[in-house]
């Protein structure tokens, strides 16, 4: 017979607990096995979002500058993807230039904390499907996956 263990009322199991402050909660939509990680100022993203629409896929959609990834995620789709940090850098914007991240020596964990942290750096769209990523540049790609 398994041991029981006995607790406190009201208390939980630790793995149970709240996030810590700060943390955002993950989305279902950011779990979703097929997911289009969307800016719909983009042009691009717009395309690549029809594209697939056409086609009858209807992906989770994650307005990622409201509800960005965190690093983990990050990281989740790079591998995905096949491609290191820089690639999915943006480096167009404003924060780019200001954050120095230029510099090749940063290296991917230094990269990747500035795009959790700086989302408009994270280059559009990303379409998650069957277990793979594409970048939606041009909106084509995404087509890939299908």
């Amino acid at each position: 017979m398994p041991a029981q263990i006995r607790r406190e009322p009201g208390a939980h199991h630790p793995a149970c607990a709240a996030p810590p402050p700060g943390a955002r909660p993950i989305s279902d939509a950011h779990r979703a096995p097929t997911r289009f990680y969307h800016n719909p100022r983009c042009s691009k993203s717009r395309g690549a979002l029809e594209l697939l629409r056409e086609r009858g896929i209807e992906p989770a959609l994650i307005a990622y500058l409201e509800s960005p990834p965190d690093a983990a995620e990050l990281r989740e789709l790079l591998g995905l993807l096949g491609i290191g940090a820089r690639a999915l850098l943006r480096s167009g914007e404003d924060e780019y230039k200001q954050l120095g991240l230029d510099d090749a020596a940063l290296g991917d964990e230094a990269l990747i904390a500035a795009m959790a942290a700086h989302p408009r750096l994270i280059e559009r769209p990303l379409f998650v499907h069957g277990g793979r990523a594409a970048i939606g540049r041009p909106p084509e790609r995404v087509l890939a996956l299908l």
